[in-house]
């Protein structure tokens, strides 16, 4: 498995993956209270347009066997100031779930980011509905830091917003226990 940013001649094969099917079920689970509109293939490969999925250190797609099968992403709550950063992730492909990947995959991606920053904290953010996401921050040992109640409408009901987090000293223990 690997985590490496998306290069310019990947795009369309990115695209085919990630965004051709815009009921995937992926869609159902990554914030879909937020009603994303998910990129067309003309606009995710204008070539006149920044691209925040290229080249870019904060958003890397994970490889597992030769093949693309998802991305992690890191983005700081606090711009401009840049000092608290959360973490994502998203196998695209639900034949692809529960397999380690994801778990794999943020392990490597909150320690890559470890040891680009300075940073004591890494986030991460998600809703009740959402119990593989709550599943996998607790394998990784990340601890519930918060629990906003009732402020995510999906569905017809409200769910939770449900933050995660590490300290850097945490993550250092951790990875020395296993």
């Amino acid at each position: 498995m690997e985590l490496k940013e998306l290069q310019p001649e990947q795009r369309l094969a990115f695209w085919q993956l990630a965004f051709s099917d815009s009921q995937a079920e992926w869609t159902k689970w990554n914030g879909p209270y937020f009603h994303d509109v998910l990129p067309t293939q003309t606009e995710f490969m204008a070539e006149d347009h920044e691209n925040k999925y290229v080249q870019n250190p904060l958003r890397k797609v994970i490889w597992a066997d030769g093949e693309m099968v998802g991305l992690v992403t890191a983005y700081f709550e606090d711009e401009p100031l840049n000092q608290w950063l959360d973490v994502g992730i998203t196998v695209y492909r639900q034949t692809q779930w529960h397999q380690g990947i994801g778990h794999a995959a943020l392990h490597q991606w909150i320690t890559e980011l470890f040891d680009r920053t300075s940073l004591p904290h890494l986030g991460l953010t998600t809703w009740s509905g959402n119990q593989r996401m709550i599943n996998l921050a607790e394998r990784l040992h990340l601890r519930k830091e918060a629990e906003v109640r009732q402020v995510r409408y999906w569905q017809g009901r409200y769910w939770d917003s449900v933050k995660y987090g590490i300290l850097r000293s945490e993550w250092q223990q951790e990875s020395k226990n296993h």
